[in-house]
């Protein structure tokens, strides 16, 4: 066991900068970090990050699940030495941590994956490459290091796209690849949809796609065909607006770009490409034939499901309801883990996000059988607040309150924290 009392650490340099008048620039408190978060965006994208699926109630969904379990402390436990340290398909993690993957960063703050891929590395939890990331994969890569990352894939309806994804991700030494399956198409996502905004559209999330070879040869091929993306209608000044985004974020020069028909028929590509659903548990061998990487998938929900990736021979699970955008009206994940982890048995890894806002959260999470759980929001609010530094602060905040949650609930290690934990 690790002897480091992180918690403290992290308190004691909160408490000492306090004595010179300096306060944490990204909040301590979940409600407090999201309204500052939320505050600091831009209205599009606000929205974006905070939409929900319809109603919105999967989201209500996710805090009660949460919030209905209650931790019961034991006392009189030597606590004195702790250790947050899991291992994980053949790997060694100093906390059960990882950041969930969110696409379009660049809503958030400039510097996108970029700050968050810093942020994660100066706070020792692994990164989930995003497909919707702002900036190519490699470059996301370069930044991390030798600092641990998996990649998240989702599955285009353009198979050469998928094993180009793949290759990449090999190459830049990813862990393992990550399949989301809830988002074969997007949810009833309401505030966009009053705004009449999807970022793709603009050309912002994509850059996987337009730094991706065979992506490229799609895109050649339709302006070849002379099919392009046009607006109806007389233009607007929102429409001259969107296509200086779209030809900013498409690689090359920006005046050379306004006169190419490229940054439009990227954009158009990727709508077309984005997803495919007529996916079944079986095509996951086409993705096991690609590579010999670990296979995780994400947005289980229902324990047939979690039999049924286990039979397709996944090495893990994320339980997931991406948050709540996806489904109206669905069960909060937390309550899926709990009937979820019965079935899997600890045969393969399970692993959890959706609703995840405190260290207690994560408690919950690991207590229910979450091998590692997964933070989103958060640390997008932290960055926004503060960049780089936003994100690692949040996700140091979390490393802290979990630590400090074992001290005084009576556990010295992960390993410790069960449902006996519960009440």
């Amino acid at each position: 066991m690790s002897d480091f009392p992180f918690g403290r650490a992290v308190q004691s340099r909160i408490y000492s900068a306090g004595v010179f008048g300096r306060t944490p620039a990204v909040p301590t408190h979940a409600a407090t970090l999201e309204r500052d978060g939320l505050k600091a965006m831009s209205p599009a994208a606000r929205d974006y990050v905070q939409t929900g699926a319809g109603s919105g109630t999967t989201m209500d969904n996710n805090r009660a699940a949460l919030d209905a379990r209650r931790i019961v402390p034991r006392m009189m436990r030597d606590v004195s030495r702790r250790d947050q340290s899991i291992s994980l398909l053949g790997n060694d993690f100093a906390s059960p941590l990882f950041t969930s993957p969110i696409g379009v960063a660049e809503m958030a703050h400039a510097d996108a994956d970029l700050a968050v891929a810093r942020g994660a590395r100066a706070a020792g939890v692994p990164m989930i490459i995003s497909s919707q990331a702002s900036v190519p994969m490699e470059q996301i890569a370069a930044e991390l290091g030798d600092h641990p990352r998996w990649f998240q894939l989702y599955w285009s309806n353009e198979p050469t796209i998928v094993e180009s994804f793949v290759r990449r991700a090999e190459a830049i030494g990813a862990g393992a690849i990550v399949v989301t399956l809830d988002t074969t198409v997007l949810g009833w996502r309401t505030l966009d949809l009053d705004r009449a905004y999807l970022p793709f559209a603009r050309g912002l999330g994509i850059a996987q796609y337009t730094s991706d070879p065979a992506f490229r040869a799609l895109v050649e091929e339709r302006v070849a065909s002379g099919v392009t993306a046009e607006v109806d209608g007389r233009p607007t000044p929102e429409a001259v607006r969107s296509l200086l985004a779209i030809t900013r974020r498409y690689p090359g020069g920006f005046r050379d770009n306004l006169r190419s028909p490229y940054p439009r028929a990227a954009v158009a590509t990727f709508l077309d490409v984005f997803s495919r659903t007529d996916l079944r548990w079986d095509d996951l061998g086409i993705l096991r034939a690609m590579t010999d990487l670990p296979i995780l998938v994400k947005g289980v929900q229902s324990a047939d499901d979690a039999r049924l990736a286990m039979d397709a021979g996944v090495d893990g699970i994320i339980v997931s309801n991406h948050g709540g955008r996806q489904v109206d009206g669905a069960i909060g994940s937390l309550d899926a883990l709990a009937a979820i982890a019965p079935a899997v048995n600890a045969q393969i890894p399970l692993l959890f996000d959706s609703g995840i806002r405190c260290g207690a959260d994560v408690y919950k999470a690991l207590a229910l059988g979450a091998s590692a759980v997964g933070i989103g929001r958060p640390w997008v609010y932290g960055l926004a607040l503060a960049g780089a530094d936003g994100v690692r602060e949040v996700l140091e905040n979390f490393r802290a309150e979990l630590d400090l949650m074992m001290a005084t609930s009576g556990v010295a290690s992960i390993a410790e924290i069960d449902s006996s934990m519960l009440a």
